[in-house]
């Protein structure tokens, strides 16, 4: 006795044929699916991985930072940006580095830190945070036109007032008292209620005139 009726006989010959012309390419697919699910898999391991490993070196930096260990500040931002670039933690390591070396009077590498946050930081608030404290140190290393320059880019949203009060200091350093006048009127007009209006009414006093 046939284990198969003539119908289940033609079903099972043409899924037959069928696998013949077509199982390669569903192996195949199938196993794309698969490396591509092994590769995602594998990309978000192996970035979790580096976020966790720079969150360590990032905990030791701020360490480093309240102790004001510059040697390990600059070995351990250092390692981060070398090693860890691309996570959250390598422009908060750069931001941190720049501001204890610049106190500390080792402008060239807080430049160097800053212009790295500038050039590779994905979020647009803390570029313009960088080159806020860029345009800073620049006019504390005596290049007050270099500084007003970095200071021509786009803030990001709500950094306008702060970015008009940078400029109003640079041009006051260099005792262009009429343009710093209109830069802090700039910034005044931004700036939201608060102590910043205080110290902008402050600055325009300063300067005397109109």
């Amino acid at each position: 006795m046939s284990t198969y009726d003539l119908e289940e006989q033609e079903r099972l010959a043409a899924l037959k044929g069928w696998w013949q012309e077509k199982g390669g390419s569903v192996l195949l697919g199938a196993s794309l699916v698969l490396a591509v699910f092994g590769a995602w898999n594998g990309w978000n391991w192996y970035q979790r991985s580096q976020a966790a490993q720079a969150a360590v070196l990032y905990d030791t930096l701020q360490k480093s930072a309240r102790a004001n260990d510059l040697k390990a500040i600059r070995e351990t931002a250092g390692a981060i940006l070398e090693n860890f670039p691309r996570t959250a933690y390598a422009p908060l390591a750069a931001l941190v580095s720049a501001k204890v070396l610049f106190q500390a009077g080792d402008l060239k590498t807080a430049r160097a830190q800053l212009q790295w946050v500038i050039e590779n930081a994905k979020s647009d608030e803390i570029r313009s945070i960088a080159t806020l404290r860029l345009a800073n140190v620049l006019l504390d290393d005596h290049e007050a036109d270099a500084a007003l320059k970095v200071l021509e880019v786009k803030p990001h949203p709500g950094f306008e007032a702060l970015y008009q009060s940078q400029r109003g200091d640079i041009l006051a350093a260099q005792n262009k008292r009429s343009e710093a006048r209109a830069a802090y009127k700039a910034a005044l007009e931004k700036a939201e209620p608060g102590a910043q209006r205080e110290t902008l009414r402050f600055k325009l006093e300063a300067l005397g005139g109109d």
